[in-house]
């Protein structure tokens, strides 16, 4: 009863506006939704209310309209591109005699096609389970009265009491296993923290392109394609930065309208790396008709998870789909870059990225001219290691003058590491 449904449906998809903006759903989108997930659309039916009707949401005579579609296309489920209430479920469903499914449990297939690793796995289980707990009654009504006869009596678990039980026992199992990665991702940031790393990441409504930038940038092979939710699972890689040195750049989940609390809250390891990154890169489809809404959605789940306060920098991408449209960098009334105009796809505009990161992430440089004596060849090979040295000679006493530039934080921390008096090597 429960099962997630196949791709390859034929579905009947069900639409409707409301004046309440926060009850609006895009329908586009949900044909895209519906296209990722694999069901093939056979008709849509749309409307329109004020409220949602108590019983089927639709209304009782368009309820009927989506039954008499199943029958005439034969199609085997209906989507609605809303959320809906487990007994509008039910109702809907009896009245059309096929599988009703909601634009929760839509998006929630759609991540448990996606999902690659061991976590992204149990993440998505997560939130079906506890979207499904809330629907266990549908598929047990026929199972409530308690268990009895010869050999089954018992302590009088009903079979809904039974399944309850397990799913409960099914969701610690599983906020454990997370909570133990959880742990090892915090000791990868802690480690980050103390090598004064700073962390990048890339967030955005889904399919505006965050995995290709990303692919571009590290010249990873991450997995990037023209649908909803292509991402799931977090990917890290190290980057250089002029000025910064090396920074982590994170791969994230695309956000959405609306998007289930359930995932939301199963996805809390994954956006830990968006709630404690230094900057998040807001990737925008500057083609897009939709993008300022775009831009308020992930706005509102970056306050959800926390992470409004994290300094943005927005990248306006895939200027290459739009006409007389060059790569650039806008700045704030004090000279600081806070978007980027670029495509990812051809990799215009790339060097200014770099450029506006060097500027947000590069804290103070430090310029030194150091004169090293003979036996301090460690010292100098650690500044070659840290790509520092912009001059060297050799004074007639055999020493190494070297000309340094490199960011504070990595001055500061050779002071520390190393036993040598690197300040005294400082030509006043």
């Amino acid at each position: 009863m429960f099962d997630r449904y196949k791709a390859g449906e034929q579905a009947i998809l069900v639409h409707l506006d409301f004046p309440d903006e926060n009850a609006r759903e895009d329908l586009q989108e949900f044909e895209m939704l519906v296209s990722s997930a694999g069901v093939n659309a056979l008709a849509i039916i749309t409307g329109k209310r004020n409220t949602p009707h108590i019983k089927f949401f639709v209304g009782s005579g368009k309820a009927e309209e989506v039954a008499e579609a199943v029958k005439l296309h034969q199609a085997n489920i209906v989507l609605f591109n809303h959320a809906l209430s487990p007994s509008q479920e039910k109702n809907i469903e009896a009245l059309c005699e096929c599988r009703v499914v909601d634009r929760t449990t839509l998006i929630l297939d759609i991540f448990a096609q996606r999902a690659r690793t061991h976590e992204g796995k149990m993440q998505v289980e997560l939130a079906q389970l506890r979207h499904m707990s809330t629907r266990l009654i549908r598929g047990w009504t026929h199972l409530e009265r308690q268990k009895g006869g010869i050999g089954l009596r018992g302590p009088g678990e009903t079979q809904l009491e039974t399944d309850r039980r397990l799913l409960r026992e099914r969701m610690v199992n599983i906020r454990k296993r997370l909570e133990r990665v959880e742990k090892q991702r915090q000791q990868g940031r802690r480690a980050r923290t103390r090598a004064e790393i700073p962390t990048i990441s890339l967030v955005g409504y889904t399919n505006a392109g965050k995995s290709t930038l990303f692919n571009k940038i590290t010249q990873a092979d991450v997995y990037a394609a023209d649908q909803l939710f292509a991402t799931l699972d977090p990917t890290l890689r190290k980057i250089e930065i002029e000025d910064v040195g090396r920074a982590i750049l994170a791969d994230t989940v695309g956000f959405i309208r609306h998007l289930p609390h359930d995932l939301v809250a199963a996805f809390k390891a994954t956006l830990t790396e968006t709630r404690e990154a230094e900057l998040l890169l807001h990737v925008i489809d500057i083609s897009d008709d939709r993008r300022t809404e775009n831009i308020e959605q992930v706005e509102t789940v970056l306050k959800e998870i926390e992470a409004g306060d994290v300094p943005q920098l927005l990248i306006c991408n895939k200027i290459d789909a739009l006409e007389n449209i060059q790569p650039r960098i806008d700045r704030d009334d004090t000279g600081l870059p806070i978007r980027v105009w670029l495509s990812a796809q051809s990799g215009v505009g790339i060097p200014l990225l770099f450029q506006a990161l060097a500027e947000r992430l590069g804290k103070k440089i430090v310029k030194h001219n150091l004169c090293l004596p003979p036996n301090e060849g460690k010292l100098r090979g650690i500044f070659y290691q840290l790509n520092s040295i912009v001059d060297e000679s050799y004074d007639e006493d055999g020493n190494c003058l070297l000309k340094i530039k490199l960011p504070a934080r990595e001055w500061d921390r050779l002071i520390k590491l190393t036993k040598a008096d690197i300040e005294g090597f400082i030509e006043r």
